[in-house]
């Protein structure tokens, strides 16, 4: 992978869903980082697939400049 970009982000977790994700690298002798990765890599196309907020709550609010014309 040539010319990978490699950033720091912070990234925050519910206490149980980061003590399972740190079993599974323990069990796999990987990093967190690669086990994220890696469920990143195989969910992103169902995640891709969610619909929007705005398109889940019908919310189709006015530019606020556009507010008041009729």
């Amino acid at each position: 992978m040539a010319g990978t970009d490699k950033r720091k982000q912070s990234l925050y977790f519910p206490e149980e869903m980061l003590k399972e994700i740190q079993e599974e690298a323990n069990r796999q002798d990987r990093s967190l980082s690669w086990v994220v990765q890696q469920a990143w890599k195989i969910a992103r196309e169902r995640i891709k697939s969610f619909p929007a907020v705005n398109d889940v709550t019908g919310d189709e609010r006015l530019d606020p400049r556009e507010e008041g014309r009729s």
